[in-house]
């Protein structure tokens, strides 16, 4: 058998050993699931740490005195906008995401009244300049009856890395405050900790 003829008769198995091969390589499985489940991959910050944490902090936030004293010379519950929380740790974290945490359990506690930020009312404020020009005296809605915040919550998150060998601690501090608006006293500061050890051959941060 000559050379010629030896490459067409491989070429069959090679095409066969091809398939082979292709039909043994992994797949990659997508599966949908609660989106309440927490899946811990790694030891980063994640959806479940920022809703039990939000959940945790407002919880403790309108236990503490303020929120009597404020009702017994108040008609009203009390107001809170928040003025900022920063990421001060050593990863991406999605302030955003906490923010809306938090502004839900707030809202969800019936105790307190939650106030939109600076934006958020400008764009409300041409809404209603809009509704002054075109919309019915029935159905609009008038200039200067918002309401005012009394309260401004704001801090940070940090955290801190121990590692040793294949193992790292991350260890995770979120801070808030919340100021008095009318007299700048700090009526409640607040604290959560959490901790994690995560056990890898290899990890990136």
């Amino acid at each position: 058998m000559n050379r010629n003829n030896s490459a067409i008769t491989l070429m069959p198995l090679l095409l066969v050993s091809g398939l082979v091969i292709s039909g043994c390589s992994s797949t990659t499985k997508v599966q949908r699931i609660d989106a309440d489940q927490e899946i811990a991959l790694s030891d980063k910050w994640n959806a479940k740490d920022s809703q039990l944490v939000a959940e945790a902090m407002v919880n403790d936030m309108l236990t503490f005195p303020w929120v009597r004293d404020h009702m017994s010379r108040e008609a009203n519950r009390p107001a809170i906008i928040i003025q900022s929380v920063r990421n001060k740790s050593h990863q991406h974290i999605a302030v955003d995401t906490f923010l809306n945490d938090l502004k839900r359990a707030i809202l969800r506690s019936g105790q307190a009244d939650f106030v939109a930020n600076s934006l958020v009312r400008q764009e409300i404020r041409e809404e209603r300049k809009d509704q002054e020009l075109n919309s019915s005296l029935e159905t609009r809605n008038e200039m200067g009856q918002e309401q005012g915040a009394d309260y401004a919550l704001s801090g940070a998150i940090n955290s801190f890395v121990d590692e040793q060998g294949d193992k790292r601690a991350t260890f995770y501090q979120v801070d808030l405050h919340l100021i008095d608006m009318t007299t700048n006293r700090e009526v409640w500061n607040g604290q959560k900790k959490i901790q994690k050890l995560q056990e890898h051959g290899s990890y990136s941060l």
